[in-house]
């Protein structure tokens, strides 16, 4: 049994967020401690060409004082950054200069969307309601190429594409960059005048420094939320946003049918996505016989002697936008519970329905319908996805939430249901917690099974100390079908503590000294595991780090507890502005995943080099390796390497060319992958990709054998065009 009472742990929580719901206190945000900024109002918009010659910035307002938020608070930046604001009706802009006395050293390269974080760099971080609850973030490298973000519930998700445009340019001062965001593309309060909280950020690679206007308080540490300034825009124009997506797919797939390869996929189709923004926070998407095709494969994951199902991403458009809503409080990122929806579970929709935004001052809901096609070999035809996350707003980046997420299908079904929230304590300190209930009939043939999932977080994070606290309980019997969970069946508490020291050396610019403890009770086998760790890290000039330590840690494996002690060792930055080196190392015990597990030792590596030989031809370069040497004998039971390398040519912001080329040692299989692709602006796209897959097998006799040559066992080749209608 549990050391924990189910209904006792329910009792605790709702007493612990009823009193912090009571109890609390007000903080002081940068709201109050700078004055509303009114961004000049123009007729004639300026030209968004990175020059700041245009009538518009003469008379627009600016703010200019960044200080040093990393490696340290409260210091005056080396060079100035000059931040002016303007607006239309239709359309935020914004002119940075960013003086640099050394502009040779300027970090920069035209790349692709969202490839720009180990460049320098401007960030606006735009509260759009400014409620304090999420941020659109907007980056920019000295040449104008784009990145960008939304943040809510913890976590800054860079898979989101949003429509708004940019330019840059390097001169003999600095480089200077213009933004333009269309307010079609953000969601905002229906009030006038509309008012937006905003943080301006600047990053200087080469000195690892990142500096923000207005200043982040040392005492309330790195929480953007609360501590925007208030920009004011009367007499902008609420919209009723109308978007078309048609697009056209056209795939040629072959694999190999008795030693050869048989071209019987062909498989060409038209598409529709609309967007309708009931106001100008509340939007409707729908999409009819979508196109959910990936661009770009997964990258490669050692997928032997996992203990977990692997992990991958979602990347395809449609269920990308908005999905930073589905985060949830209480979140930890070594929880068993990664995400309560993972939309990767829907494998083939052919509809789909979403709905996002306010539903008034306070009150969100984001919501996803989809019908799913299921695989031939599946005992249902469909399966129905309904997921709806509901989410009220307190004071400063405080809320209370709920989820429901259902997999139905005609002989089964999985629901989860609850409730989430944050609560800020104090202008350092929060206080998260989620509680989900799960019903699952697999099969009609099986009996219904229930489980809770609890979790209970606390941080504290200001300019000297990160303190972490959390309690997660978990049945075996809990289960979810559309989100991603690693274990169940046990009850953890984890703590840590991360002291920050700041030398006066100027190579290194900060010392993390760091303990972590999870302490786990394994219900299912009636056992403990422990997981303590010690760790030190330097932070040091060109954005680069060192960190190393070990940890003394058990693990419960099929009613065995095995030794997993590892020692680690995590380094990695920038040798010059062309090349970049990272490097993740681990050394220790492990276990052997298998029906009798056994002890074992072994390497776990992942090597990436990054170089730029010319400012538009990156080469990516990255080794994944995993070996494991049984303890009774020290014989060698397998090794993994998994070799990448990924050239890509940037013709302009726009167009580029890009070649794959993976190897896995493990599977001897040899993977190619090219591709052009053409993006004007999200949903403005051309995408033309060819792929193979080779192993080393031979077809002999009417069956397939190892060979020391390859065999082409699969080839594609795929067509993709879509073009954004904005009315």
């Amino acid at each position: 049994m549990s050391p924990f009472c189910n209904n006792r742990i329910i009792k605790i929580f709702s007493a612990i967020g009823l009193a912090l719901l009571i109890l609390q206190p007000t903080t002081a945000s940068n709201s109050a401690k700078y004055p509303t900024i009114d961004p000049l109002a123009v007729d004639t918009p300026p030209t968004i060409d990175g020059v700041l010659d245009d009538p518009a910035w003469e008379n627009a307002p600016f703010i200019t004082g960044f200080k040093t938020w990393q490696p340290d608070y409260g210091k005056a930046m080396e060079d100035d950054t000059i931040v002016y604001m303007a607006y239309d009706r239709e359309n935020l802009y914004f002119g940075i200069r960013c003086i640099d006395t050394q502009p040779h050293r300027i970090k920069s390269s035209v790349s692709s969307r969202d490839s720009i974080r180990s460049d320098d760099w401007i960030g606006i971080n735009l509260d759009t309601f400014n409620d304090h609850q999420s941020l659109h973030v907007f980056y920019c490298n000295p040449l104008g190429i784009q990145a960008d973000s939304r943040f809510e519930g913890g976590n800054e998700d860079f898979s989101v594409d949003m429509v708004w445009y940019s330019e840059g340019k390097i001169d003999d001062k600095g480089y200077v960059v213009e933004i333009q965001i269309p307010l079609k593309s953000i969601r905002f309060r229906h009030k006038d005048p509309v008012e937006m909280g905003v943080i301006f950020e600047r990053a200087i690679s080469r000195s690892t420094t990142t500096g923000t206007f207005p200043a982040l308080d040392p005492e309330q540490g790195p929480n953007f939320l609360t501590q925007t300034m208030t920009m004011r825009y009367p007499d902008v124009k609420h919209y009723r946003l109308l978007e078309f997506i048609p697009a056209a797919t056209y795939r040629r797939q072959g694999d190999l049918e008795e030693g050869r390869l048989a071209f019987n996929d062909d498989q060409g189709d038209l598409s529709l996505t609309a967007r309708y923004g009931i106001t100008s926070d509340l939007i409707f998407d729908g999409t009819l016989n979508p196109d959910f095709s990936q661009v770009e494969s997964d990258t490669g994951q050692i997928d032997f002697n996992q203990r977990f199902a692997l992990f991958y991403p979602e990347k395809r458009p449609f269920f990308l936008e908005g999905l930073e809503k589905f985060n949830f409080g209480g979140f930890h990122s070594g929880d068993p519970l990664r995400e309560v929806v993972h939309t990767r579970t829907i494998l083939n929709p052919i509809i789909g329905v979403k709905f996002n935004g306010r539903v008034s001052q306070k009150d969100s809901i984001a919501s996803i319908y989809a019908l799913d096609n299921l695989p031939n070999e599946s005992s249902d035809n469909h399966a129905h996805f309904g997921i709806v996350r509901y989410k009220r707003s307190l004071s400063k980046d405080s809320f209370i939430g709920g989820f429901y997420t259902g997999r139905e299908r005609t002989n089964g079904y999985n629901r989860v249901y609850g409730a989430d929230g944050q609560i800020r304590i104090n202008q350092a300190s929060t206080f998260g917690f989620h509680i989900f209930n799960s019903n699952t009939h697999k099969d009609k043939d099986q009996a219904k099974s229930d489980g809770h999932i609890l979790g209970l977080d606390y941080s504290l994070m200001n300019r000297d100390w990160i303190v972490a606290l959390g309690l997660i309980d978990v049945d075996r019997d809990f289960n979810t079908e559309t989100g991603f969970i690693t274990r169940t069946g046990l009850t953890r508490f984890r703590s840590g503590v991360l002291k920050m020291l700041y030398p006066k050396s100027g190579i290194i610019k900060r010392i993390d000294a760091m303990i972590h403890s999870y302490q786990t009770y394994d219900k299912i086998d009636d056992l403990y595991e422990t997981m303590n760790m010690i760790d030190g890290a330097l932070i040091l000039p060109r954005s680069s780090r060192i960190l190393t330590g070990y940890r003394y840690s058990t693990e419960i494996f099929l009613s065995k507890r095995f030794n997993t002690n590892r020692f680690r060792l995590i380094a990695g930055g920038q040798l010059t502005n062309k090349l970049e080196l990272n490097l993740i190392y681990y050394y220790g015990n492990k276990i052997r995943y298998v029906l009798d597990p056994y002890q074992g030792k072994g390497n776990d590596a992942l090597a990436s080099l990054r170089f730029l030989p010319t400012d538009k031809l990156h080469l990516d370069l990255s080794l994944t390796y995993s070996d494991f040497y049984r303890s009774s004998d020290s014989k060698k039971i397998f090794d993994y390497l998994i070799s990448r390398g990924r050239l890509t040519y940037q013709v302009n912001k726009y167009l580029f060319f890009r070649g794959i080329l993976e190897y896995n040692s493990f599977h001897k299989s040899l993977l190619t992958d090219l591709l052009a692709s053409f993006t004007y602006i999200p949903g403005t796209v051309v995408h033309v990709g060819y792929g193979s897959f080779f192993e080393k097998i031979r077809w002999e006799n009417g069956d397939y054998y190892p060979s020391d040559r390859y065999l082409e066992t699969q080839r594609g080749f795929f067509f993709k065009a879509s073009y954004l209608w904005r009315f």
